[in-house]
This record gives structure tokens, sequence and C-alpha cells, in this order.
């Protein structure tokens, strides 16, 4: 199963707003505000709602900045079709969840080692503002990326 999710990049010039997991998918790792797309909901909405739900931001104007699909070789229900949006445009103060603790990291100084081992291969390019289509497939340990296609 391939679970339709969407992730937000907030900028505010020379910061992305990142959040240490605190449950559920991904417990400990760095992430972007996201997660997934109930039904009726577009993408775009499923990034707004779980970006408030997660940090207490309301983002407006939101771009698309293209797509990754995340596939794991023993883990397949964990497959994600990932739909990213990034913006610099909210209100409100990030204020930290039962999901997300949210902090802002200098864009030049990337936290990639407190990331998912993907986060490179996507990230630095949606920050600089380009789009990206990628299929990203995980070994077997969920932690190793075996392709980048």
């Amino acid at each position: 199963m391939t679970a339709a999710t969407c992730l937000l990049i907030l900028t505010d010039g020379d910061r992305v707003l990142l959040g240490r997991k605190l449950r559920g998918f991904g417990t400990g790792y760095l992430v972007a505000p996201g997660g997934h797309v109930e039904p009726g909901e577009t993408h775009e909405e499923a990034a707004v709602r779980e970006t408030w739900e997660e940090t207490g931001l309301v983002a407006s104007d939101l771009e698309p900045a293209g797509r990754v699909r995340f596939r794991f070789v023993d883990k397949a229900t964990w497959d994600m079709d990932v739909a990213l949006f990034r913006s610099s445009t909210w209100s409100g103060e990030p204020t930290a969840s039962d999901e997300l603790a949210p902090q802002w990291h200098p864009i030049d100084d990337l936290p990639l080692d407190r990331m998912w081992a993907d986060a490179p291969h996507w990230l630095p390019t949606v920050l600089a503002g380009a789009s990206v289509d990628l299929t990203i497939t995980y070994a077997a340990d969920a932690r190793t990326i075996l392709t980048v296609e």
C-alpha cells in the first residue's frame, strides 16, 4: 500500500522550519511538517492542515515543489507518495505539538545527520527553488538507500 502524504517546506529567507518527530513514523528524526492526506482533501489542503496541527503555523501561498516516492524493501506498508510544497508565507509562531518539536535551522547548515538518509537527495534542491521528481528505495534496514531514481 502506498500512502498519500505531503510535506511543507517553510522558509524565512535563510532558515527552514524542521521539527524533531516525537511519535509515530520517523520518531527521533528531524522532518518537515506534513502527514497523511485525509479523504476529500487535496495535497495542498493537507499540507496546510498538518502544518497547523504540528506547528501552530497557518501557511499560505503554497508553491508545488515536486514529488518523492519512498519505497521500503521489507516494509511495503511504509511506502509513501509525498507531494512537496514550499512557502515563505505564514502566520503565528512555531509551537510544539505532541507529534513535532519545530525549530528553525540555517539553510546553509542543514542538520542532515539528524534527518532521514534521503534528505540530501531532495531538500537542498527544493530549498534552492527547484522541483524534484524522485523515487527513493530503502534497504531492508529502512535506513540505507538502495536507489535514487
